[in-house]
């Protein structure tokens, strides 16, 4: 894969930028790494788009940037018609990450990020754009609903418990961590019943009491009440504070690859606050993110660091304006609430009859 890169970049040509053009990635798709999508039975002439991904979308690349591609592909008449069921394919060699139409969908109407950001790159970003991809880019406006705010900023607040998380293993007492991996669980647990809106089937009651575990001074118990909940949301409910305690406990002292790690969690999280006001501001899906270019690329060169490896207050600051920026923009978004079923359906329909006939 360095030679292949290594190879582009003597043949590419240079945009004002200093990174190569995204049309030349198109090279790759000849390249024996990538033959997969052409020969694949559910790839080939069935990929509806293909775009890069990572730092290349978001204007953040640099000379040693991975490079991943992400795309979408038509379902086969047996998915449609028969008993196959297929949500995407992946390459894990290339980075490469293709999801079936129907499951994409289902990902747009609750306006996943991850999801979201394919249908955002500019034109050059596409190394394959089929007729029915271009019908999809042309009716993104289908799935944009003022859910982003909730779908965006919770992605948002994952990213920052991350750095929290993060900065304070390293510099706090035990007992000290326990009670911000119980703030950190707790902001889970008001994303969780905020998803679930109507979850009345109980109560849960998280705090900090005298260790059961001799190495611990203090430990979070939990007394929990639940009747008839429904298996899977109780599944759900606890692999998100299980995830939160999990990733705070599994990472020891940084070094530098961690301190990297965390300035790319600090710009993913005031990406996506501007990728979310756009979509709630005016109605669009900026996945590249050239204007505020140099704010994202500090962030992520730790500009905004300090010796103790902490965050500098001008950081904070930054992050507090883009949530109340959000937040106003969910208030006056002239977005609808959902997406417009009825419309969506048509959509679905139309691509999927023309599935059938590729």
């Amino acid at each position: 894969m360095d030679r292949i890169i290594g190879q582009i970049a003597a043949d590419g040509e240079l945009n004002e930028m200093g990174v190569y053009k995204l049309k030349d990635f198109k090279k790759l798709l000849d390249t024996e790494e990538y033959k997969f999508l052409k020969e694949h039975p559910r790839l080939g002439n069935r990929i509806m788009l293909l775009g890069v991904g990572g730092s290349y979308a978001y204007g953040t690349d640099y000379e040693n940037s991975d490079i991943d591609f992400r795309g979408i592909t038509l379902n086969l008449p047996s998915d449609l018609l028969g008993l196959t069921k297929f949500e995407q394919y992946e390459d894990r060699k290339t980075d490469t990450v293709i999801y079936s139409f129907n499951k994409m969908i289902r990902l747009l109407l609750e306006c996943n990020p991850n999801t979201c950001e394919i249908l955002g790159l500019e034109k050059e970003g596409y190394v394959i754009l089929s007729e029915l991809g271009q019908e999809l880019l042309d009716n993104r406006s289908l799935f944009l609903t003022k859910r982003a705010a909730k779908s965006f900023g919770g992605y948002a607040q994952a990213q920052i418990r991350r750095l929290q998380n993060a900065i304070a293993r390293d510099s706090m007492p035990q007992a000290q961590r326990e009670q911000h991996i119980l703030n950190s669980v707790q902001n889970s647990l008001e994303e969780f019943h905020r998803h679930f809106a109507s979850f009345d089937k109980g109560s849960i009651r998280l705090y900090i009491d005298r260790a059961e575990n001799p190495q611990f001074e203090t430990e979070i118990f939990v007394d929990a009440n639940y009747r008839h909940l429904p298996l899977r949301d109780y599944e759900n409910m606890w692999g998100v504070m299980r995830s939160v305690v999990s990733s705070y406990d599994k990472i020891g002292k940084r070094g530098k690859k961690d301190d990297n790690h965390l300035n790319k969690h600090a710009m993913h999280t005031i990406r996506l606050f501007m990728m979310a006001i756009d979509i709630l501001e005016k109605g669009e899906i900026c996945t590249r993110r050239t204007k505020e270019q140099g704010l994202l690329l500090k962030i992520r060169n730790g500009g905004f660091r300090k010796e103790d490896g902490g965050f500098l207050p001008e950081y904070f600051d930054i992050l507090s304006d883009y949530e109340q920026r959000m937040e106003r923009a969910s208030k006056e978004s002239a977005l609808p609430e959902e997406p417009d079923m009825e419309k969506v359906e048509a959509f679905v329909e139309y691509v999927n009859r023309k599935a059938l006939e590729v």
